[in-house]
């Protein structure tokens, strides 16, 4: 990374990097390993995705828009697919695959510069900054990772503890 600790280029990098890697994929990750390859391709009806379909869709995401793109790579994403597939993957499968792209997409912020940030690209037929590139890839995880975390809450009756540390007032101890 180029610049100096307070620079915006660095302190965007820094946040977006930390907020799809350490904070919503560890979560994700949570909310969907102790489910049952049945509870992962539960849909509530035809019009609804599983926990399946959004894993595949979020690791096609993430490939395209943030691995492939920055990476310079040819785009070879089924998006059609990833909605299509009703079953065939255990919750540790699709883990396993968007744990691989997450892997990738480290990789891709750590060499991140100014330059590639407000370089153009062309992906999924937009044209758009990679700083666009990189804020919709966050934005989209966390849209999703939500979507996750409330199925798989419905679906376990149990709570996720993601902020046990705060007290009831809302705020850290």
């Amino acid at each position: 990374m180029i610049g100096n600790d307070g620079d915006v280029t660095t302190l965007f990098i820094e946040f977006s990097r930390r907020k799809l890697l350490e904070h919503y994929w560890p979560r994700l990750r949570a909310s969907v390993e102790p489910l049952t390859e049945e509870q992962v391709w539960w849909r509530p009806n035809e019009q609804s995705n599983s926990i399946g379909n959004l894993v595949l869709h979020l690791n096609g995401n993430v490939r395209q828009w943030l691995v492939d793109s920055f990476e310079g790579r040819d785009d070879k994403r089924d998006r059609p697919a990833e909605f299509a597939a009703q079953d065939g993957m255990t919750a540790a499968a699709l883990l396993e695959r968007l744990g691989a792209t997450m892997g990738e997409a480290a990789r891709v912020f750590d060499k991140l510069t100014e330059k590639d940030l407000v370089a153009w690209r062309d992906i999924q037929g937009y044209h758009v900054s990679g700083l666009e590139a990189v804020y919709q890839v966050v934005e989209h995880f966390g849209l999703h990772y939500g979507q996750i975390a409330y199925i798989s809450k419905s679906l376990s009756g149990r709570d996720l503890g993601f902020y046990k540390e705060l007290t009831k007032t809302g705020f850290p101890e």
